[in-house]
């Protein structure tokens, strides 16, 4: 048996029906949707290490481990971390887990991390790396006895089932935002944006379409194509002198491949990270400086990433045609593991919390089956790393326009709900909705995990509510307690 039928006995390719071309192929599209955080997840945490907290300001340069470095220099050390813990908790998803998910640290979590715990809560970016760390070792820990696995399948049955479909719609918001289509309002919060006045969105929409209709047509590919097809033509209008730079070009990169040319910007990346790692041993010793605020904090991480990590995964795994007849996927544990590493490494170099895509459901619908699909992601993420500037060349736009088409096509899952039946109803519908209004996995799932044994007692029958399933609403209420007393002042640190 040679090395390529080794390998594809290793993933089982004969088991899902798949083959080297459709794991490529989905490999490359999800990279390409989730590429987008080498260059916003160091533009969101190099803010917490420019906090400067006396002054209550940001600031354009910070002193790390006794060095001073630029805001440039940070971003860019930040950039090669990112790269760094997403392709080692993709190495463990790939060739432990076996699931075609790619990892990478988490939007949200990671503006949690800057904004509400290093900002507003005052805690130092060190002590902040401190306690991700911690919540990753306590996730290690929780996924190697199974009770990760436990908790998730105690989620109920109506949520779990229209996981997929609110994260559908989640998608589609977040990609329609991005692509100016859906702009804010004062009245109503958001309306349609006006394509004649915006280029980003009359590009976005043209690009959206072309790639809808390749899909429809099953052209394979379809969406990496829309997503090169749709850069390429806002760098060509932009050289041509049709819209101004930095309108459909990334803010920046207009110049710096004009003026300093391509060459020079693939040479220009700092690779050296130790002053982050340094930093996180830093935080480590401030732990017992206040051990409260330090436990507030690791509690908060663990609560909210757990429940996001746990809401993805159900979802992609549904499109995927992974869960079971009960809605559960067979294994969890071994992809919790492998954000649970991800999670813990990324601390120790300097990023905030590591977790399951929901971009990885564009790979899935390219046919992405087994765990060379992910390691695809993960050699491309390497790639990456000797073109970290050519990266952020692709406008975000574009790249968006995946979460458009893979939102629609998530929309399948209502199908499996019983709304004749008022807890389905309910619960399943809160959670669909909750989703994208508050832009949040993990609130659509605590909406169906508290309103489902409400639900259920009201309707006489209580009797099919497990204590587990109580505790898990209850849980949930006492977090957004502390939450909301923390956001309205009533705890202060």
């Amino acid at each position: 048996m040679g090395a390529s039928e080794t390998l594809a006995e290793y993933f089982g390719f004969d088991e899902y029906d798949t083959d080297y071309r459709t794991e490529a192929l989905a490999g490359v599209t999800t990279f390409l949707a989730m590429a987008y955080i080498i260059v916003v997840n160091p533009a969101i945490l190099s803010s917490a290490i420019l906090w400067d907290h006396d002054a209550g300001e940001f600031q354009s340069e910070a002193m790390i481990n006794g060095t001073t470095y630029d805001a440039g220099q940070i971003v860019q050390m930040l950039a090669v971390v990112t790269i760094l813990a997403s392709i080692v908790a993709i190495l463990v998803m790939a060739l432990y887990a076996n699931r075609p998910f790619g990892l990478a640290p988490g939007m949200g979590l990671n503006a949690f991390f800057t904004f509400t715990v290093v900002v507003i809560l005052g805690v130092p970016w060190q002590l902040a790396l401190a306690a991700v760390f911690v919540e990753g070792i306590i996730f290690i820990a929780l996924t190697a006895v199974g009770a990760r696995k436990y908790i998730i399948e105690l989620f109920p049955e109506p949520v779990k089932f229209a996981v997929g479909a609110g994260i559908g719609v989640f998608l589609l918001f977040l990609g329609l935002q991005e692509m100016q289509v859906v702009v804010a309002y004062e009245s109503t919060l958001v309306t349609l944006g006006n394509v004649l006045e915006s280029p980003v969105a009359a590009l976005s929409l043209a690009g959206l379409l072309l790639t809808l209709l390749l899909y429809a047509r099953g052209v394979r590919g379809s969406i990496i194509i829309g997503i090169v097809l749709t850069a390429l033509s806002g760098w060509v209008l932009t050289l041509v002198g049709v819209v101004a730079p930095d309108v459909l070009t990334p803010e920046g990169s207009y110049e710096e491949v004009t003026s300093d040319g391509l060459l020079s910007m693939l040479a220009s990346v700092q690779y050296d990270f130790t002053p982050l790692f340094w930093g996180f041993v830093e935080g480590l010793g401030m732990i017992t400086d206040d051990p409260l605020v330090f436990l507030l904090v690791v509690f908060t991480f663990f609560f909210v990433d757990f429940f996001d990590t746990a809401g993805t995964l159900i979802g992609v795994s549904q499109i995927a045609g992974f869960l079971d007849e009960q809605g559960d996927l067979p294994e969890v544990e071994k992809p919790l593991m492998a954000d649970a590493v991800g999670t813990t490494f990324g601390a120790m170099i300097g990023t905030s919390t590591v977790t399951t895509y929901i971009e990885s459901s564009t790979g899935i619908e390219e046919g992405g089956r087994t765990g060379f699909t992910a390691l695809v992601v993960g050699g491309l993420f390497l790639l990456a790393l000797l073109v970290v500037p050519l990266i952020a060349a692709i406008p975000q736009y574009a790249t968006y326009l995946a979460l458009v088409v893979v939102g629609i096509i998530m929309l399948q899952g209502v199908a499996d709900i019983d709304w004749t039946d008022p807890a389905w109803a309910i619960t399943a519908g809160l959670t669909i909705t909750i989703m994208p209004l508050t832009t949040s996995i993990a609130n659509g799932l605590a909406a169906g995990i508290i309103s489902y044994p409400l639900v259920k007692s009201a309707m006489g029958n209580h009797r099919d509510v497990s204590l587990g399933q109580w505790a898990l609403a209850i849980a949930f209420v006492a977090y957004f307690v502390v939450y909301f007393a923390v956001e309205a002042g009533m705890v202060v640190f």
